[in-house]
Parts: structure tokens; sequence; C-alpha cells
């Protein structure tokens, strides 16, 4: 039914004092899109904490800021960049379409015919996307199950190395890596060359599970 803006103001306010004085504030959530001085200082910078809720949210979590965090974090670099899509071989897009949704997507919608051709295009996405339908391989998981087929191939990759000398990542003090197979290991005899915590990681996550 419409409404004049007065009216959806007044519902909106009697709905917030409503869970004021039930002493339920976190119970209100506020969710902003784009930037602006009205949203980022007023609404989002001081109503939630006026009003005593620790709920909002900015787009940034589902925007560049969230797509910046996984580089940032592995290769300390945060400002925004481009793919090397000139010399990707192996297309992995999970959980995103560059083809649809990308800083510069003509620069992908350019290079991608050339990378299916060349390479392999592997698209992680619940939805046929225009990325998904274009790949060698669509990999619909069900929404939410992310984290359990990153640890599923986590536990491919380092499981099966036997005992030998070789280039990993990850390699003991004595130059070998070994079948890290339903136990911890110790993380003092290991050094790590290209990651950070990925002995840590498996003791606390993966020693007793499988894929």
């Amino acid at each position: 039914v419409p409404i004049t803006w007065d009216e959806a103001m007044n519902t909106v306010a009697d709905k917030m004092i409503e869970l004021r004085k039930a002493g339920e504030p976190e119970k209100f959530t506020y969710l902003r899109g784009r930037y602006s001085s009205t949203s980022t200082d007023l609404l989002y910078g001081t109503l939630p904490k006026v009003f005593g809720t620790p709920n909002y949210f900015s787009h940034s979590s589902i925007c560049a800021e969230a797509e910046k965090m996984g580089p940032g974090l592995t290769q300390g670099f945060f400002g925004y960049r481009d793919y090397d899509l000139a010399n990707t071989n192996c297309l992995v897009a999970w959980g995103c379409d560059p083809l649809a949704s990308n800083r510069m997507v003509p620069n992908t919608m350019n290079r991608f015919p050339a990378i299916v051709k060349r390479g392999t295009v592997i698209a992680v996405d619940p939805r046929l996307s225009n990325v998904a339908a274009k790949a060698h391989e669509w990999l619909p998981i069900n929404p939410g199950t992310d984290g359990a087929l990153a640890g599923a191939i986590a536990h491919v990759l380092l499981v099966p190395k036997a005992c030998g000398t070789g280039n990993s990542s990850v390699t003991s003090r004595k130059g070998k890596i070994c079948s890290w197979r339903n136990k911890g290991v110790d993380e003092a005899a290991f050094v790590e060359k290209e990651t950070h915590g990925l002995v840590k990681w498996w003791n606390l996550e993966f020693k007793d599970r499988t894929p």
C-alpha cells in the first residue's frame, strides 16, 4: 500500500522506539549503500552508536573493500588493481563474475576468450553466471559451503605429499615435507617459505578431518 514519506519515517521511528523501550536495541540493523556525507557521518557513523546497536554495515563489506582484503592479507597490497589476465592459463572465478561485476569489465571481456581457448576456466558459484556458463568446469555449490570446499581442497593438497625432497612451500628443517594424514605437525620442525601459519592452521582445523 503506498504511503507518504512522513508516514514511512514515522513508522520506522515508532519501531525503533519500540525496540529501545523493550531493551532490545541490538535488533535494529542499519545497512547503507554508497558513501555520502549524510550516510557516512550522521546515519552510519552516529545513529547506530547513539541507538545502541552494534549491527551496522556498509556496502563495502560486499564490494571493493572485501575484494581487496584477500590480496591485501596475502600479498600486502590493499589498493585497487587488476588481474594479469594476459598471462593467465587457469582462471578460478570463486563467488564472482568478472564479466559482469568488476572494476575492469572491458579488460576481462577482451581477455576472457583467449583464456578459455588456451587454458581452463573454473567457476565456483551457486548461480549460473556469465562466467559459469562459459567455464570448462562449473561447481554450483550450496550457498554457505564455500569454506567446506576450500578446506577440502587444502586437505587434498597437503595430505598426499609423501616424505621426500621437493620445492614445497612448507619444508622441514631437514629439507623434507612429510605426509600429514591424521596427525598433528610440530610447528618448530618446519620453515614456511611462501606461507604463514599453514602448519598451525593444519593442527587447529584439519588434522582430524577428511575431505
